[in-house]
């Protein structure tokens, strides 16, 4: 299996299929990068070159203690795309992923990058606060972590319902949906869930967005119940200039899975990189 070593000598497993200009994928949290399955088929049937890692702690890369944090997620996504020598590069994110995105290019900036995908994204700041009033109380990241710790495999049994909206009348969310969320989320190390949820509650990113010097889309649901569109997507539109914010009305935080959102994301998707 393809792997990348990371300058601290940890394993980061990735996808790599087709050919052409590469789209890379960076999923959210608790999953790994078999989520972008229909997204890697999509751009390489399309002519491009689609990549999509496992965070470490998740899937098969390495399952560390430690690293949990945002500076090391992007270092990790530089160490990739330069052992790969990628350039030219669309950066797709999901949620957590988002703050990963919007930490490499805070950190490494947008020599190798092309454009960028926010889906569902966490920048530019989750938790609630003063300045930050749509964003989410710390209680809920309390009870998260305390889920996790508990009993996990039924805590991500139950985390599977609202994270695909599946609780909604006339949901398309299937039982299929719900089992992948819960497979690979039982994939991530219990250490990775707890210290993950930290990271991104308290990370800033409004910093790592002002670098922002490349197209990109912002893709939201407004029945998102993990990742508030008011405290983050819309937001990030704002502070971006030239941005392009798309809503889907209705959509879950699970727009690239959950069928109907998920054919639209991928047409979205493969209009923009030709752009």
């Amino acid at each position: 299996m393809p792997h990348c070593t990371t300058r601290d000598g940890v394993e980061i497993f990735y996808k790599d299929w087709g050919s052409g200009r590469p789209v890379v994928f960076i999923h959210g949290w608790p999953l790994n990068g078999d989520a972008w399955q229909d997204q890697l088929k999509a751009v390489a049937d399309a002519g491009y070159r689609g990549i999509a890692h496992d965070r470490r702690g998740h899937g098969r890369s390495t399952p560390v203690w430690d690293g949990y944090d945002f500076d090391t997620f992007a270092d990790d996504l530089n160490d990739l795309l330069t052992s790969l020598d990628l350039r030219d590069v669309t950066l797709v994110a999901h949620s957590m992923g988002g703050g990963e995105l919007a930490r490499y290019i805070g950190r490494h900036g947008t020599g190798r990058v092309r454009s960028a995908v926010l889906l569902s994204a966490i920048p530019p700041l989750m938790l609630q606060g003063p300045d930050n009033p749509e964003g989410v109380p710390e209680s809920v990241f309390d009870g998260i972590k305390a889920g996790i710790v508990n009993e996990r495999s039924q805590f991500w049994k139950d985390t599977a319902v609202g994270f695909l909206s599946a609780n909604r009348p006339g949901t398309k969310a299937t039982e299929g949906n719900k089992d992948a969320f819960w497979y690979m989320a039982m994939a991530e190390t219990i250490q990775g869930g707890v210290a993950c949820v930290d990271a991104f509650a308290y990370t800033d990113f409004h910093e790592d967005l002002k670098k922002f010097d490349i197209p990109l889309l912002v893709v939201h649901g407004d029945d998102d119940q993990v990742v508030p569109i008011d405290a983050t997507g819309r937001k990030t539109a704002k502070l971006v200039p030239g941005a392009v914010l798309k809503v889907y009305e209705g959509g879950s935080h699970g727009i690239a899975v959950v069928p109907g959102d998920k054919e639209r994301f991928n047409q979205d998707l493969l209009d923009f990189l030709k752009t």
